[in-house]
């Protein structure tokens, strides 16, 4: 895997440290730029809003002022977090060897309790922040992410959700590329 060279860089762990996220190298690459996006033309976005609604009059009752003021504290808390994230990440990637499901892969599963089941592709990942084009991401500690994880080909599992039990087949697995 060839690793950015900040990461390639960085001092080994301490004893006991852990990593800061579980991160795809796509993935650390895209959330790296949207941390770069969101404290250079982000902050100068909210920067310019603020100054407009500023010139409005009293800040007291502008609407327009605290609207910019909310999405200014989410901005900077996305940043936070990302910047957490970003600090000292795994870099995974699944093994394209694996005889059984792994985050990092593209999961197949089909509903075994409807009468019409169509098949779902879902990417299996550490973290929330991965993505893959066409498919919608499950984590590994969510319910369904849970119920996959170790599981092979042809498969049967379960999982409960608010909704009741749900069981489904896996029907294919690959590592995402």
């Amino acid at each position: 895997m060839d690793l950015p060279e900040e990461l390639k860089n960085r001092p080994p762990r301490k004893g006991g440290q852990e990593s800061t996220a579980s991160l795809t190298l796509d993935a650390y690459v895209r959330l790296k730029a949207e941390l770069e996006e969101l404290k250079t033309t982000g902050r100068a976005r909210i920067a310019e809003r603020l100054k407009a609604a500023r010139e409005h009059g009293d800040i007291r009752e502008n609407a327009e002022y605290d609207a910019a003021k909310n999405e200014q504290g989410l901005m900077e808390s996305r940043i936070r977090n990302l910047e957490r994230m970003l600090r000292d990440p795994d870099i995974i990637e699944a093994s394209p060897e694996s005889d059984l499901v792994t985050a990092g892969m593209l999961v197949t599963i089909r509903p075994l309790d409807e009468d019409d089941p169509e098949e779902e592709t879902y990417l299996l990942a550490e973290s929330a922040e991965e993505r893959a084009a066409g498919v919608r991401t499950i984590t590994t500690t969510s319910p369904l992410g849970r119920a996959i994880v170790g599981a092979h080909l042809d498969d049967e599992v379960a999982y409960e959700a608010p909704g009741g039990m749900f069981y489904y087949l896996v029907i294919g697995f690959e590592p995402r590329t």
